[in-house]
């Protein structure tokens, strides 16, 4: 089976400070990752960049901070920046697939596995899919964090090999190397902790809305899921391949976890949570060390409006999130059992309870 790789490009590595698209930096992409399909690789990629590529063109003088004008220069700058892909990637024998998402199409697991389907098909035809947000329509405004997010989605949800989020550093330091001489940079990764969270940054470039936190938060996710990650610079000829064989100009987040099932990708990362259960120490304990399910006993606290079905968030005494689960019961139900022994439940809703569990096991991801 080939090595499948998603990459993963930013808008401050394929525009100019001032905004445009460069076409050169197109094009050096297009042959390192022409150069990776020699070697016997599939290649998805994910690429940022419309707004950037087109804001100028549309007459904005810089890059627009409305919803509606960020919209209509990504309508512009989408159709440039597929065609400049189109142009490069036919260069070397290849052809490029738009696959335009956003956040909506990842909660439905319908629209998912259609995705996914497609995908598989142009990689069986020798395609390379370019995934991009669907800035034009995208309601909520550009979540998904430079497309950081988007990438470390689609490497889970296609089982990559691996994620290389390709940026304009070299990695991530102990602190900001443009102003500390002395900052020294990760090689690798093995645990993403809060002690990490503080070495990152905002956003990294006036074109960009990505930054160094977002690129860990899609570490987490992609890691989470059984992907292993690189977050570097590629700027020379045979960069991306030295990325792929672990001497890459960057850092590297390591997993010892395996991909996970599309129903728990899923869960944990695209659906949305109609609610939340705030539950004891010995419910977090059984949830996400003993990998048992969560009883009523366990639940101190119901939030939200929620019907048996829907996903929940849970929460522990200190309101720190544990994880996602398909909840078995109303809330109205759960707040009348919430604290009880199973015998009591069974005495207070009688025949409306057809599982004793509130989330059963197999409808649960740990998320701490």
């Amino acid at each position: 089976m080939s090595t499948r790789l998603v990459v993963k490009i930013g808008s401050s590595s394929l525009t100019a400070a001032e905004g445009g698209l460069n076409r050169d930096a197109v094009a050096f992409f297009a042959s390192e990752i022409a150069d990776l399909r020699r070697s016997g690789c599939e290649v998805l990629l994910v690429t940022s960049g419309a707004v950037a590529a087109g804001f100028r063109s549309i007459g904005y003088p810089a890059r627009p901070k409305l919803l509606h004008e960020k919209q209509a220069a990504a309508a512009v700058g989408q159709a440039l920046l597929m065609q400049a892909y189109q142009e490069a990637f036919s260069a070397h024998g290849l052809t490029a697939a738009q696959i335009l998402l956003t956040r909506t199409d990842f909660r439905s697991r319908r629209a998912m596995n259609n995705a996914s389907m497609t995908v598989e098909e142009l990689l069986r035809q020798g395609v390379i899919p370019v995934f991009n947000e669907n800035d034009t329509v995208s309601v909520d405004e550009l979540k998904f964090g430079d497309n950081d997010m988007l990438s470390a989605l689609v490497a889970n949800l296609l089982k990559a090999s691996r994620l290389l989020m390709l940026t304009d550093i070299d990695g991530l330091y102990s602190s900001d190397p443009r102003s500390n001489p002395d900052a020294k940079r990760y090689r690798l990764i093995e645990e993403i902790t809060p002690e990490i969270y503080s070495t990152a940054g905002g956003a990294g470039s006036a074109v960009g809305t990505g930054g160094m936190r977002s690129k860990i938060d899609a570490a987490k996710i992609a890691t989470r899921g059984g992907v292993p990650v690189f977050v570097g610079r590629v700027t020379e000829p045979g960069d991306l391949q030295l990325a792929v064989k672990d001497e890459g100009k960057g850092t590297y987040f390591a997993t010892t976890l395996s991909s996970l099932p599309v129903k728990k990708q899923w869960l944990g990362f695209m659906s949305t949570p109609l609610g939340s259960l705030i539950v004891d120490a010995g419910a977090e304990e059984a949830l996400v060390h003993g990998g048992h399910s969560l009883l009523p006993v366990g639940v101190r606290e119901v939030q939200g409006s929620f019907h048996a079905g829907d996903v929940v968030e849970v929460l522990g005494l200190d309101s720190k999130l544990l994880g996602r689960g398909i909840v078995n019961y109303d809330d109205t139900q759960l707040r009348i059992i919430r604290g009880l022994p199973s015998g009591e439940v069974m005495h207070q809703l009688g025949e409306e309870v057809h599982r004793l569990e509130v989330i059963h096991r197999d409808e649960w991801i740990t998320l701490k």
